[in-house]
């Protein structure tokens, strides 16, 4: 009885486990997408709405990038005189500061060097500049973007309806070494724009990309330096009743990172932040929240950065029913060759690239032993506010 009692509770585990698996990276989506088709909530564009907008990057030590992302903002196709651009170096030591002065002095103050001191974060540098943006439109762009040449054109249209208060953009990684992990970044970036743009038809979308983001300057709240920008103020905004919108035509370029390492390090700090933003705000999910976007919310985010749980006891569970059942000992076995896939993915990159059977399931693996790492790390309660960039 104990045995069979055992092997009930197993089962129970294995299939509630690969439900909320699935339902995480495909139930949810093909929901939403299908709500979508009923309840498309259009938006109310108008390509002749151009307010003054003011452009905010935050800078640590990117002298290799941050001349080619100014030069990039200032040709813009958009009116030149309600355009500028406020960098906030972060206590930069490698020549940083004299680049963004030279500009600074070119352009007549249209680019304005602001200088953090002590170092303290790309949150608190933004708290610090807002005061200083002259526009009614806040441009957030990392100082390694490099925006099409209508990219603000598009994100700012999206502002003549009332009802938007915050816009990203389309975020395209380039792999210019054929890495798998550049591969398998790109392949989850098509991933999520997918999801995005379907949450948009709904109401609002749950993530953005802090390099290509747009918002109304008068719902800008102060945040925590450790707090993660590009998660809480899209929140704060829904918060205030505003709509969060995705915009495909707005698109930014960035390098994906070169190597795991660098990946991983990104990706637990990036879960950790976003875990630390869900605890915040999580009164979204609570009684008397918007139905819609508490879903969605945990459905997109919550669940995601918690489904390697579920993960692990489906695969703790088939391999305890394995040795009684030929149905779970061949999903135990499926478990082991998708598990041998992304080891064979993880061996390809160090030694020059992998095929796409084992990028996908290398870069699976990645992110989700990344978000349990950063899931130890919240529970232990660490806080990350600063960084090196393009590391990690």
């Amino acid at each position: 009885m104990l045995v069979l009692g055992g092997v009930r509770m197993a089962e129970v585990i294995f299939w509630i486990s690969f439900a909320v698996v699935v339902y995480t990276y495909a139930g949810y989506p093909i929901a939403v997408f299908c709500i979508g088709r009923i309840k498309d909530r259009r938006l109310e564009k108008s390509p002749m709405y151009r307010p003054r907008i003011t452009i905010l990057t935050a800078a640590y030590n990117e002298v290799a990038s941050i001349g080619k992302t100014i030069e990039n903002k200032l040709r813009q196709n958009y009116p030149q005189d309600k355009l500028d651009l406020i960098v906030i170096s972060d206590e930069s030591t490698d020549g940083t500061d004299a680049i963004v002065e030279r500009y600074a002095q070119q352009t007549n103050g249209r680019v304005k060097l602001i200088r953090q001191s002590p170092r303290q974060g790309k949150t608190a540098a933004l708290n610090m500049a807002v005061s200083s943006a002259a526009g009614d439109i806040l441009v957030f762009s990392d100082a390694n973007s490099i925006y099409e040449s209508d990219t603000i054109s598009c994100l700012v249209e999206n502002f003549h309806d009332a009802a938007v208060g915050y816009v990203t953009g389309k975020m395209v990684y380039t792999n210019g070494d054929g890495k798998g992990v550049g591969d398998g970044c790109s392949a989850y970036m098509k991933y999520e724009n997918f999801l995005r743009a379907q949450e948009t038809k709904v109401g609002s979308i749950v993530g953005v990309d802090g390099g290509v983001d747009a918002m109304r300057k008068n719902l800008f709240r102060p945040m925590r330096a450790d707090q993660l920008p590009d998660f809480i103020l899209p929140l704060s905004v829904v918060e205030q009743g505003y709509r969060v919108v995705y915009e495909a035509r707005a698109i930014v370029r960035e390098e994906s990172l070169n190597t795991a390492a660098d990946e991983y390090r990104m990706r637990v700090r990036v879960s950790l932040r976003a875990l630390w933003a869900l605890f915040d705000m999580r009164h979204l999910l609570g009684i008397g929240a918007d139905g819609w976007f508490a879903w969605q919310l945990l459905s997109h985010k919550v669940l995601r950065y918690t489904v390697f749980i579920f993960i692990g006891a489906a695969y703790l569970s088939s391999a305890y029913l394995a040795f009684g059942s030929a149905f779970y000992l061949s999903v135990f076995l499926s478990e082991n060759i998708l598990l041998l896939a992304s080891f064979a993915g993880y061996w390809q990159d160090r030694n020059g690239g992998a095929t796409k059977i084992f990028y996908l399931p290398y870069y699976f693996a990645l992110i989700n032993i990344a978000a349990a790492m950063a899931f130890v790390k919240f529970l232990k309660r660490e806080k990350q506010t600063v960084w090196k960039p393009r590391t990690g």
